[in-house]
């Protein structure tokens, strides 16, 4: 009997700190998110009902991307909120599912 409680115990304190760890990850990735540097540019067109915005944009250093003009896709429709062509924006963006997504999106001045 003494056995099968120090081994429930030994299960429950491997098993709770790993799920803490899990439950803490989003919150995390949305940190460093916020932490990331952003890119300026100027918006050059917005597509509503795909999510994307083609961005003239400067160097994007974590993509390690040249400046250029392209199409990128918003991680939520509600980020083309009041951005229109001509905007200019600050913003970061990320790869994913084989493509760039902008992940944050903040009107310039």
């Amino acid at each position: 009997m003494k056995r099968a409680w120090i081994l429930a115990a030994a299960l429950v304190s491997g098993i709770a700190p790993a799920a803490a760890l899990a439950a803490d990850a989003p919150a995390k990735a949305e940190a460093k998110a916020k932490a990331a540097p952003l890119t300026a540019g100027e918006v050059k067109k917005v597509d509503r009902e795909a999510k994307k915005l083609t961005i003239q944009h400067g160097p994007i250093e974590n993509l390690k991307m040249p400046p250029m003009t392209m199409v990128f896709r918003v991680k939520d429709a509600s980020m083309l909120d009041g951005i229109e062509p001509g905007t200019k924006v600050r913003f970061h963006a990320e790869e994913a599912n084989g493509g760039y997504v902008v992940t944050r999106l903040q009107k310039g001045k």
